[in-house]
């Protein structure tokens, strides 16, 4: 007998979307398909609703341990699970102390350890200091190694293109991942120079946004290429926010290089005129760019360029986004979004735009394929029974209130869309339904490299 059958189902994949049954034994799918027959302990109706693969956040800032007043696991997995999120891969800065290490592993795997309510895996980072650590990190079980080219915040350190190649070398030898933040640092500093130079402590948020110029994500982005082109590396490129630059990505992989690259919910579902008249919650990096930028850059989703759809969830309190406090130059930077991220791109990609539903799981298999997470992503026998049922026809609106945050804000309060996770299962566990987690955290494991 199995140990769940869930029934009444359109199943999407990343190429197809089928009626069926799904049987799960042991927290792994048994099969899918007609099941008419079959016997199991219980049972989950799916009432003719969509039932994707869970959602792989692949770009996720949970700030655990260390900065746990802008985050912690309990909060952050609480509305990863409510969002159709089943694995978070956190990133290793805004950790206290930063993961470049081995043993910054060690500790952070015993301190997440039953605090999680859906899996999770680690970024490790990729600094000056550590280079000679990177080995070790990946043998400890990270899946990818973060370094920034642009600015960067708290005590972690930008890289120069120099120390990126010599990286790059050293992840060949094991086929490591290194995934790059990508924004010309000395474009960035001069034009936050000239901003402040020019209005002080009034910069606007054009102002803003004019110091983080296009220019400077696409000199970084083609810097990156090349220098994987020339070591062979794998790279990643994280939180891709205008067509340009996947452009470049797409050029690159058709000439055979191992670069791949993501986007974010909130690239596709706001745009810079949301930054100046609505302010610092809207305040990201890179920023969003124009409304024509936006539509073009579905199309490099829809055609697998950007391999995966993260949020790039960045929270912060209320008051760090304040600018009559620190002005909008000195405002956090970052979107909370690991709770919107499926409904947004459901609402926005399938129901708004017309791509079909596949979109989302096409995501979800090539991010757990490019992250090496070989038991996630698909809903085929064998892998984890990792899995979201979606209505379709569910209206919404996102407010405070139904944010399972540690502080309630994000850029994305207000929207209103078509499409929303109902159930989401971790392994064949429930662990949210209809908007509330389902008991306490402990189910999310740690999930490494394979």
């Amino acid at each position: 007998m199995y140990d769940l059958k869930i029934v009444g189902a359109r199943i999407v994949t990343d190429n197809a979307i089928f009626p069926g049954d799904i049987l799960v034994a042991e927290g792994k799918i048994a099969a899918v398909g007609d099941m008419g027959n079959a016997r199991a302990r219980e049972r989950l109706d799916a009432n003719g609703k969509y039932v994707f693969p869970g959602m792989i956040d692949c770009h996720a800032h949970l700030n655990d341990p260390g900065f746990t007043w802008r985050e912690d696991f309990p909060h952050g997995s609480a509305a990863a699970a409510v969002g159709g999120v089943t694995t978070i891969i956190d990133m290793p800065l805004q950790n206290e102390p930063a993961l470049t290490s081995a043993g910054v592993f060690r500790a952070k795997e015993k301190a997440l350890a039953g605090r999680s309510h859906v899996d999770y895996a680690f970024w490790g980072g990729l600094v000056p200091a550590n280079l000679e650590s990177l080995g070790e990190l990946g043998k400890a079980g990270v899946v990818a190694f973060k370094a920034f080219i642009g600015p960067v915040s708290s005590d972690y350190s930008t890289i120069d293109l120099g120390t990126a190649r010599r990286a790059m070398g050293i992840l060949r030898r094991f086929d490591g991942l290194g995934g790059f933040h990508c924004e010309d640092c000395s474009v960035i500093k001069t034009g936050e120079a000239e901003a402040r130079e020019r209005a002080g402590k009034n910069a606007t948020w054009r102002d803003f946004l004019d110091s983080r110029p296009l220019s400077a994500e696409i000199i970084a982005t083609r810097a990156i290429i090349e220098l994987a082109r020339e070591t062979g590396a794998r790279v990643h490129i994280c939180h891709v926010s205008h067509p340009d630059v996947a452009e470049a990505i797409r050029g690159a992989r058709r000439g055979g290089v191992r670069v791949t690259g993501e986007t974010c919910a909130h690239y596709l579902t706001f745009c810079d005129e949301d930054v100046v008249a609505r302010g610092g919650l809207f305040k990201c990096a890179p920023p969003l760019r124009s409304a024509g930028a936006r539509e073009r850059l579905w199309e490099y989703v829809a055609d697998g360029t950007l391999a995966a759809l993260a949020s790039d969830h960045s929270p912060c309190r209320e008051d760090e986004k304040d600018e009559r406090i620190h002005g909008a130059l000195g405002a956090w930077g970052g979107v909370s979004g690991i709770q919107s991220l499926m409904q947004a791109v459901f609402s926005e990609g399938i129901v708004k735009r017309g791509y079909s539903p596949s979109l989302l799981a096409r995501a979800s298999s090539t991010t757990a394929k490019v992250f090496g997470l070989a038991a996630k992503g698909s809903i085929l026998p064998g892998l984890d029974a990792d899995l979201v049922i979606l209505d379709p026809d569910r209206e919404w609106e996102i407010t405070p209130e139904s944010l399972k945050y540690l502080n309630r804000i994000s850029a994305f309060v207000g929207l209103a869309g078509r499409g929303l996770p109902v159930a989401t299962l971790v392994r064949g566990r429930v662990v949210a339904r209809d908007g509330d987690v389902v008991g306490g955290p402990g189910v999310g494991r740690l999930v490494k490299r394979g």
